[in-house]
């Protein structure tokens, strides 16, 4: 059987899940959900980045001890995440026993290999990145992420010798061997990998909550390389707990915010390579978004939670609403006004009416006697189309794509009735062309509901009740290889509506 193996970054504890954590899951589901339904064995993971500076000193202000705080903010991210209808395979976090004990193993390999040295660092150090930053990557003097002063740091620490790798790495990733996605992110670490790497601190002497370096418990692990090697330790790699999950390895896609590109794209990949450890095939980095073309920011009470998304759209929506307001790549904005328009516009007047009208006309005009048409030659050429824009996008994760591709079969759907006036035909007693036209909306209503699947999987299932399917799964992999489907039988009843409109 074929794998695929997908990661979302893990999310860090300073604060409780929000719209930009939501993004970046709710794509790592949708597209885990797709290849599982085209019969990959998919492993999703996700979870929690626990130890650091930050950690401790937030827990502190909320009258916690660090793991007591870890212990709640990560259960607020299950919860969002049960909410969201997030179909993982595991919520890791990096306070795991086991995953500490696979962070241990990796250090120790590498220094018994000789690539981890004791020496002294002096720099700029953002507390709140957790890492040292060059006065090129300041704005004004101040972290452009965080609008704070660094503070001038030095201590003796671990390096691990990442500029050996410099030139391997360049040539995987101009190759794709290491494909980045979108093209300009492949771009920028190639401008930034030519201007030359040099070694890296991989221990802190003064951070307390953090796992102790193996070969000197007066050091702990930098936080970004504990978080890091989550990619193994969630599927066992070491052969930890269950063997048979590092067979997952290498991931097939990291998802990622544009932020941690560099992590992922340079310091991940030597890491592995130093481990001899083959390596993922590709990162998706998204880009950022402002909420009303603002920063989100707790002083402008502009950070949107999902519990808002969701009590406003229900779940379905919510998922479809996120990943199809601007491409993954570029950054983008977020306004719960434009959301609306589109909820009302896309789901509660085009798809939603669509199937509403439909049932309706088919009772009235059926009532227990149907018997469905193949669709005709039209329609089935609209399908056909639908089904193989639909794949490319997947194939390329264009997947702010995918319900415009979906929509676009609803809208022929509506448009086709008001063509056709399947009232008129009634009224004249035209009940063959009839029959071929209702036939006509109901393949594309299935069709719809099948493709939404990934997306809004809660809709597509209420929708391909009345056509009498229960294995999705089946009829989502059979649409997809042979561009077709059937109808053998239809629920002849009138139906609730299936997005209220918002004023």
């Amino acid at each position: 059987m074929k794998k695929f193996y997908l990661t979302t970054p893990i999310y860090y504890v300073n604060d409780e899940p929000h719209i930009g954590h939501t993004y970046t899951t709710v794509i790592a589901d949708i597209l885990a959900r797709y290849f599982k339904s085209l019969k990959y064995n998919t492993f999703f993971l996700t979870g929690t980045d626990e130890h650091g500076a930050k950690v401790e000193e937030v827990a502190k202000k909320n009258n916690f001890e660090p793991k007591h705080y870890c212990d709640f903010i990560s259960q607020k991210f299950k919860q969002a995440w049960e909410l969201l209808d997030i179909n993982y395979s595991r919520f890791i976090r990096t306070t795991d026993p086991h995953h500490e004990q696979t962070v241990k193993i990796a250090l120790k390999k590498l220094y018994e290999k000789g690539l981890i040295y004791k020496s002294y660092y002096e720099g700029l150090y953002c507390i709140h990145c957790e890492k040292f930053v060059s006065k090129e990557e300041l704005a004004n003097g101040k972290c452009p992420d965080h609008n704070l002063e660094p503070i001038l740091h030095k201590e003796e620490n671990y390096f691990f010798r990442l500029s050996e790798y410099k030139d391997i790495i360049y040539k995987k990733i101009e190759s794709d061997e290491i494909l980045i996605l979108p093209l300009e992110r492949k771009n920028e670490v190639l401008g930034k990998l030519s201007l030359g790497l040099e070694d890296i601190s991989i221990s802190r002497k003064a951070v307390r909550w953090a796992i102790k370096i193996p070969f000197d418990e007066e050091q702990t692990v930098y936080v970004w390389v504990d978080a890091l090697i989550n990619y193994l330790s969630g599927i066992d790699y070491f052969k930890l707990e269950n063997s048979n999950l590092c067979e997952f390895w290498p991931a097939d896609l990291h998802i990622i915010g544009k932020d941690i590109l560099w992590f992922h794209a340079v310091i991940w990949p030597a890491l592995l390579l130093a481990l001899e450890v083959p390596l993922p095939k590709r990162i998706l980095s998204h880009g950022f978004f402002t909420v009303d073309g603002k920063k989100m920011s707790k002083t402008l009470g502009n950070v949107i939670k999902p519990k808002q998304l969701l009590e406003l759209f229900g779940v379905d929506a919510t998922r479809m609403l996120l990943i199809s307001n601007f491409p993954l790549g570029i950054d983008g904005d977020f306004s719960i006004n434009e959301l609306k328009e589109r909820y009302n516009k896309e789901l509660a007047d085009n798809l939603g009416n669509l199937v509403f009208r439909t049932f309706g006309m088919l009772e009235k005009y059926f009532k227990n006697n149907f018997s469905p048409k193949k669709p005709s030659y039209e329609t089935k050429q609209k399908l056909i189309s639908c089904i193989r824009d639909y794949k490319i996008s997947f194939e390329n994760f264009n997947l702010h794509k995918i319900p415009h591709i979906v929509l676009s079969l609803t809208s022929y759907a509506n448009w086709y009735i008001q063509f056709k006036s399947p009232w008129v035909l009634f009224k004249e007693n035209k009940i063959e062309e009839l029959l071929q036209v209702i036939s006509d909306i109901l393949y594309c209503i299935k069709t719809s509901a099948v493709l939404f699947y990934p997306i809004m999987p809660n809709i597509s299932k209420k929708i391909l009740k009345l056509f009498k399917t229960d294995n999705i799964e089946e009829n989502f992999s059979f649409l997809l290889e042979n561009f077709e489907i059937d109808i053998e039988e239809v629920k002849i009843e009138k139906q609730e509506i299936l997005f209220k409109k918002l004023i």
